[in-house]
Formats: C-alpha cells, structure tokens, sequence
C-alpha cells in the first residue's frame, strides 16, 4: 500500500505542476513576497529553509496550511524563536532544483542555520536515472555542506513497478548521502499519511491540513535535533 500510493503521489506531483522554466521564473518572482508568518521587521533566532516540491510548497492548501507554516508554529510552540522560509516549488526535479538553489540562498537575509532538502518524486516519474538524481542530490548536499548549512534530507521510495534493480539504485541515495555529508535523515516525508484517506485532499493524493498536521508532528523532533547539531 505504501509503495502504491508514494507512485500515486509522484503522479501529481508533476502532473498538475507548471514545467521546470516556468517554476524558475515564479521562484525567482515570488521570493521576496512568499508569506511568512513571523513579521518581516522581526529578526528571528533561526532560519530554517524547507527546499522542496509540491509537497513542500503546500500544494491545494490555503498559505498558513502548508508544509512551512505549520513547521514554524510546532518549533514556536516548543520555545524555539524559529522562521520557516518556503522555498518549496510544485513539479520540481533534483535538476530544477540545483539550478535555482543558489538564488533562493542569495535572497535570504542571512545564511540559514537549516535546510530541509526534498527532491526526487518527480525523477521518478520521469524514469530519469537513479545516478542522475543521485549527481544532483550530492551537489546540493555538498553545496550546503560546504557552505557550513546544516541539511536534513527528506527521502522519497521507488514504486516496485519501476523494477528491483531501479528502486535499490534509487533509494540508497538518500541515506547514502546522508552517512557521507553526515547529513541528519528522515526516510521518508509522508510517512503516517500514506493510506489515510482522511488525511489527502479530494485528489486523492496531497496531504490535506490534517495531513501536514500529522508530518509535522513527526518530523519535528528531527528537525529540533538537526537544529541542536
């Protein structure tokens, strides 16, 4: 049931998204605008980024429901002075993904103390090659590193259907590269969703607010210790 419904998810991950050039182009537009919940005159303790696709970017959820938002309120909620940048953007690769990386992290007002990193839904669908995603992948992680930001990468599963040799290639790459950068690891970003048609919008496939709810609450304590070092 799981490996269905993550290939269920990489469907619409692309399928309803705008094509790489044009997700480009509204990144770089929709920066300095992208809503935040804590005021733009406040200098927060912590930056965090979330960098991802349509999972991150709250796709079909108003702007104070999604992945980023939701975020920032569990880490205010437990006393962390915390801003969550969204830099989640639908239908991208691990390719759109590197090429923009560099101009979400020069539009931020200071170096982020985090950065969650969750590609590769929509390598899948694509059938692009595991080494490729796996290229792309390591150069961010690598650029982040080498820049001194810690990264905590959210994984994504091969559906079987894509073959054994296939998903073996393709998901060793994230602890892969987790065990090598030293990179905190959260197998994978759905997890306590994936089967609960409670928690996924009338498409059947994105988490609804309960949905993001119920990531939320599981992945923040990684992110708390990933803040922590």
């Amino acid at each position: 049931m799981t490996y269905g419904f993550c290939f269920a998810i990489l469907q619409l991950l692309i399928a309803c998204s705008p094509s790489e050039s044009q997700n480009i182009a509204a990144e770089e537009q929709s920066e300095a605008s992208s809503p935040a919940v804590i005021s733009p005159t406040e200098e927060p303790e912590t930056l965090v980024v979330v960098f991802g696709d349509s999972l991150y970017a709250g796709y079909g959820l108003a702007p104070d429901e999604g992945f980023a938002p939701d975020l920032q309120k569990a880490l205010n909620e437990a006393g962390q002075d915390v801003k969550v940048h969204n830099a989640g953007v639908s239908g991208d690769t691990t390719a759109a993904g590197l090429r923009r990386m560099d101009f979400v992290l020069d539009s931020l007002s200071r170096k982020p103390d985090l950065v969650l990193l969750g590609l590769g839904g929509n390598d899948l669908l694509r059938g692009l090659k595991p080494a490729d995603t796996r290229a792309n992948m390591e150069a961010m992680v690598k650029k982040l590193s080498e820049l001194d930001i810690p990264v905590l990468i959210t994984g994504m599963l091969a559906p079987p259907n894509l073959g054994k040799e296939y998903s073996d290639q393709f998901n060793i790459i994230y602890p892969a590269l987790a065990k090598k950068y030293e990179a905190s690891l959260y197998p994978f970003f759905m997890d306590g969703v994936v089967g609960r048609s409670d928690l996924i919008l009338p498409d059947g496939l994105h988490p609804n607010a309960e949905g993001i709810d119920v990531i939320v609450e599981r992945i923040t304590p990684s992110v708390a210790d990933a803040l922590q070092g």
